[in-house]
């Protein structure tokens, strides 16, 4: 009957009307999770980081981070040599047989011949370029890849031995200047030894700190270099501490950091700290471990310590972990300041340079 049909049609379109509008809902609801996960991104977690159950290459952190190089990839050819005029060691050892002191000049080519990192501590920014585009020369004229630090950041060392830096407003400029001398070059950045964990006994640094780092980290990205944070050394700051600064200065947009820079830590006792410490800032961190002077392990003091040797040679890994490079970043032979008889930091201390000789690890 036709009326009996209306009827029972009409009672069907609604059920499927209200079925539409609540499948409707649904999805209305999930594009709206969608979104906000998408907008809220890094601040989900505990501590502002992201919630488990992630987006691509973030390690399951919820947060963007960057794809890591291999060992190789991020220091092609191995590690570059300083042309001779920025090779302190080399200057000095010449000097030696020069005034024909053989032995001596002997002993300081054991650093010399060695790849040592470039530090960039001049304010001035046609000076720091000019070291630089030499530097950068000079490697690519080796088919291998050069190390710099940058180490000039403002109130730099907290007022301490190493004071000094440039001026607020003129840092970032500072490091662009750099960038640009760098660009394309695949040189590797250690940004600011020290400039992170010293935040733990330096409370003035703080988050002003950590915003300028992070501000830094994207002065240096998109240019072909890989870069690394400074990530301390054991015993110096808790891990989850030193962890939640790293994420807060842009380490996810990084290839990762680098350790016991200028310090004496033993590479098997720094090596499981910087694994604790690529754990807990999550997304698969890579890092560097300095080994100038760790050839006899701690001596008690980071200042000048009596008794310190000289560490392995300096390479690149074979890859297969997240360490990528045992690295000469302090330049051997150089003071840590006026500290158990050293000159002012950064200056050439040849008795104690000969001592880390003698000193030195055999591997």
């Amino acid at each position: 009957m036709p009326e009996q049909g209306t009827d029972g049609r009409t009672r069907g379109s609604g059920r499927r009307q209200w079925a539409v509008l609540a499948v409707g809902a649904v999805v209305a609801v999930a594009v709206a999770a969608l979104v906000l996960s998408t907008v809220t991104g890094r601040g989900g977690g505990p501590d502002g980081t992201g919630t488990p159950g992630a987006t691509a290459g973030g390690g399951g952190s919820g947060r963007a981070i960057a794809e890591r190089e291999s060992a190789r990839a991020a220091f092609p050819g191995g590690l570059a040599r300083q042309p001779e005029q920025d090779n302190q060691a080399a200057r000095r050892a010449a000097d030696a047989r020069a005034d024909g002191e053989r032995t001596t000049a002997d002993q300081i080519d054991q650093i010399a011949d060695q790849p040592v990192a470039t530090w960039l501590t001049d304010p001035s920014e046609s000076a720091t370029r000019s070291v630089v585009r030499r530097v950068v020369r000079s490697a690519e004229q080796q088919h291998r890849t050069p190390v710099f630090v940058l180490y000039a950041i403002p109130d730099r060392d907290c007022g301490s031995y190493s004071a000094g830096g440039t001026a607020e407003d003129a840092y970032l400029p500072w490091v662009r200047s750099a960038v640009r001398a760098m660009a394309g070059s695949h040189a590797v950045v250690l940004v600011e030894p020290d400039s992170i964990a010293q935040i733990h006994v330096c409370e003035r640094l703080g988050q002003d700190r950590l915003r300028l780092l992070d501000r830094a980290v994207h002065e240096l990205s998109g240019h072909g270099l890989t870069v690394y944070l400074d990530g301390g050394n054991e015993d110096r700051v808790p891990v989850a501490t030193m962890a939640r600064w790293l994420r807060q200065a842009g380490v996810d947009r990084t290839q990762g950091f680098a350790t016991n820079v200028s310090n004496f830590y033993r590479v098997d006792t720094e090596r499981a700290y910087a694994d604790r410490l690529a754990d807990a800032i999550g997304g698969d961190p890579h890092f560097v471990i300095d080994v100038s002077r760790n050839g006899q392990g701690w001596r008690g003091t980071w200042c000048n310590p009596e008794g310190a040797g000289l560490g392995q040679a300096p390479h690149v890994t074979g890859g297969s972990s997240r360490l990528d490079a045992l690295l000469w970043v302090k330049t051997p032979g150089l003071s840590d300041g006026t500290c158990n008889g050293g000159p002012a930091a950064g200056q050439w201390w040849e008795s104690y340079a000969l001592a880390l000789v003698a000193h030195r690890r055999q591997d």
